[in-house]
């Protein structure tokens, strides 16, 4: 089974980065067939701007641009998605959001039939969300966050394109709090990725 962990964070030393790791790792150890490719999306330079070009092909008036095929295909050939990445302001990061409004595409990740009926083209994809937060848990229930998150991203996004999203987990206090057990959930997401019931991805 082959995996694609996309990381959105700039520094290769981060939390976020040494968890798609040990999701990675986890993946590995679980199968000797198992594979993973990582997406950083900032080491790769990836423009989040949706442009012309990206208006045009969500109009069918110009063909996909190459950056956004080539994420495509690497979606394509993954059996999962993991998705990686800091929470700014109770979301996702813009680099992480632009990356999912050019790739998610209208005739790729869905469409509309010829009286306008949503058709939903990911529901081969299972999704895992990790989400590195500094806040606490109380924070996030007593604001609605993270039901506002999961409304916007789980339900808003992947449940639009028929991805279903098997893990959704906000790694809490992670500026405050010992990395190390936040690393050991993140391996035992990995293990578990093709499992039919795993365990949660992280603890708070």
């Amino acid at each position: 089974m082959h995996v694609l962990i996309v990381v959105a964070h700039h520094d290769p030393r981060s939390l976020t980065h040494g968890l798609a790791l040990h999701v990675a790792e986890g993946l590995c150890q679980a199968g000797p067939g198992n594979s993973y490719e990582i997406a950083d999306l900032s080491a790769q330079g990836f423009d989040p701007r949706f442009t012309a070009a990206d208006h045009g092909l969500y109009h069918g008036q110009m063909p996909t641009p190459a950056d956004v095929a080539a994420e495509q295909a690497r979606i394509d050939r993954a059996d999962a998605l993991v998705l990686v990445f800091p929470v700014y302001w109770w979301s996702m990061p813009a680099l992480l959001k632009g990356w999912i409004d050019r790739v998610f595409a209208k005739g790729w990740a869905f469409d509309f039939s010829a009286d306008y009926a949503l058709v939903k083209k990911l529901g081969r994809l299972p999704v895992h969300l990790l989400g590195v937060a500094g806040a606490d848990q109380d924070t996030y229930e007593r604001h609605g966050y993270a039901a506002a998150m999961k409304t916007q991203i789980d339900h808003g996004i992947f449940d639009f394109c028929g991805a279903p999203v098997l893990t959704s987990e906000l790694v809490l206090e992670s500026e405050t709090q010992d990395p190390t057990a936040h690393l050991r959930a993140a391996h035992t997401l990995g293990r578990h990725l093709f499992s039919a019931a795993h365990e949660p991805a992280a603890t708070a």
